[in-house]
């Protein structure tokens, strides 16, 4: 039996007998916050696969990892979809922070971080973007100013998403305020449970609050949890930005269990608002052909994108993350909410239920669902920067 072979058979009866029925199909997955409680069958995956190292299955074992090479680490994956289990944990920090450290730190940085980041102990929030510095971000005017072995912070962050749950958070400040201005900015990371750091959540027309302005006053983190060294964050935020951009494309394999999608559903979620027609050969179709040619383009068009996620996917697990990463995060958000106006759009009057009994769950759900993720085009990185990387970095345009 081949090793590949053998690591499928062990995985699979180890994922049989280990994975809690209440980890199998959609529901809760922890991001390592230490104030949401976990539901019982979520904290007991975390904690079998965390011991296993499979939380974070390409990172060194002394890191918390698996060490799983590139041939298995696909294996792991699909033996988990093929059960329906979630992922046991993910977040910024085994998505963002953690492969950074892991590629940029110190071996005392990754001691101190990756073990206790690997098992899910502690949220991280994202620090980058300042009312004053959002695309363009070298002007960010956050300040760290050395005292003794600490830097004191002060300034504001707004859109860290989650940071009312968060424990930790990784912040671009400017540590040199003479040198130009992509030259004197340093990432730091620092403790969130401190009178320094406030959170004060920002309300979308959603209605939910994940985004939130963070305010620091004379907040305090040790000069040792620098990443990358003092005023190379530029360098270091890019790179970070890359790990994320590949977690919103879902072909990240630094950390989590990255590349997994779903087939789409949107012609099943169609189906209940439009009228139906037989034809000749007794198939069932949609009436209205316009919508009906809308649909069919979409599905090609998903159907493209997923094969490009997928030969992504294939070249990463040769290399750490690159530049495609942004062409299939622009185009994953793009075709999402593509499929949410015509789901809305389908629905009509059904499509516009905030809330009330004449309205089904499901219902309100898309209008909300659909108001939401207005937010991709944004998140991660806006179109507009997307649309740049891809022009300058992939395709090779001129400036």
């Amino acid at each position: 039996m081949s090793e590949a072979s053998e690591f499928r058979a062990d995985t699979r009866a180890w994922l049989e007998e280990n994975c809690p029925a209440g980890a199998r199909g959609p529901g809760q997955v922890p991001w390592g916050s230490r104030k949401v409680q976990l539901e019982a069958d979520a904290a007991l995956w975390l904690e079998r696969m965390a011991e296993r190292g499979w939380t974070v299955p390409t990172w060194p074992k002394m890191y918390g990892g698996a060490e799983l090479d590139r041939q298995l680490y696909p294996i792991l994956i699909e033996e988990l979809k093929r059960i329906r289990a979630r992922t046991p944990l993910t977040g910024r920090g085994v998505n963002y922070i953690g492969p950074t450290i892991l590629e940029l730190g110190t071996d005392e940085q990754k001691a101190r971080w990756l073990p206790p980041i690997a098992r899910g102990d502690g949220g991280w929030a994202m620090g980058y973007s300042e009312p004053g510095a959002g695309s363009d971000l070298a002007s960010l005017s956050t300040r760290a100013e050395l005292d003794g072995d600490n830097y004191v912070i002060n300034g504001r962050k707004t859109w860290t998403s989650d940071a009312m749950d968060c424990d930790y958070i990784f912040v671009l400040v400017r540590t040199d305020f003479d040198k130009p201005k992509h030259e004197g900015i340093s990432l730091i990371l620092v403790d969130m449970d401190q009178p320094g750091v406030q959170v004060h959540p920002i309300r979308l027309i959603s209605g939910a609050s994940p985004f939130n302005e963070t305010l620091f006053e004379d907040a305090v983190a040790p000069a040792t949890d620098i990443i990358g060294g003092v005023n190379n964050g530029w360098t270091v935020g890019k790179r970070l930005l890359q790990f994320e951009r590949s977690t919103h494309a879902g072909i990240n394999t630094s950390g989590s269990q990255g590349g997994r999608t779903a087939e789409s559903r949107l012609p099943e979620q169609v189906k209940p608002y439009v009228e139906i027609q037989q034809t000749a050969a007794g198939q069932n179709i949609i009436a209205d052909p316009d919508l009906r040619e809308r649909l069919t383009r979409h599905e090609m068009d998903y159907t493209a994108q997923r094969l490009t996620q997928a030969r992504v996917i294939e070249e990463t697990q040769a290399r750490a993350p690159g530049f495609a990463s942004s062409a299939v995060k622009l185009s994953n958000a793009l075709i999402t909410q593509a499929a949410d106006e015509l789901l809305i759009e389908a629905m009509g009057t059904r499509g516009v239920g905030w809330q009330g009994d004449a309205f089904q769950d499901r219902e309100i759900e898309a209008t909300r669902e659909w108001l939401r993720q207005k937010s991709l085009t944004i998140a991660g990185g806006t179109k507009e920067v997307q649309m740049n990387i891809i022009a300058k970095r992939v395709l090779g345009l001129p400036d």
